[in-house]
């Protein structure tokens, strides 16, 4: 799975790339060898946003042509992160069921 991020009003270094390749890359395993390809955007609204849930995590993935999409907002940069992961990771095993959902209806 190929996976871009980008940073908004925050500096990525080496060690957020790899928590970020790490995270949304380990759900290549769900995908049961899909092509995919995941647009992660990580950062704050504003400089000067200094409450609350500061930082959001946006991750769009691309799977067969079908796009699933997570935002998040979070206190901390890496929980945001791994709030976008789960997210994903619930919409991927639904994506994955509809076609076993669709062959169980009811024909008429």
């Amino acid at each position: 799975m190929r996976v871009d991020i980008f940073g908004k009003n925050i500096e990525l270094n080496g060690p957020l790339r790899t928590f970020v390749q790490e995270r949304i890359g380990g759900l290549e395993r769900l995908l049961g060898g899909a092509k995919a390809h995941a647009r992660v955007e990580i950062g704050k609204p504003s400089q000067h946003h200094r409450s609350g849930p500061v930082f959001y995590a946006e991750v769009n993935l691309t799977v067969s042509g079908h796009l699933l999409r997570v935002q998040t907002r979070h206190v901390d940069l890496r929980g945001a992160i791994t709030d976008a992961k789960e997210g994903l990771r619930v919409q991927i095993k639904k994506f994955k069921e509809k076609p076993k959902d669709a062959a169980r209806k009811a024909k008429v």
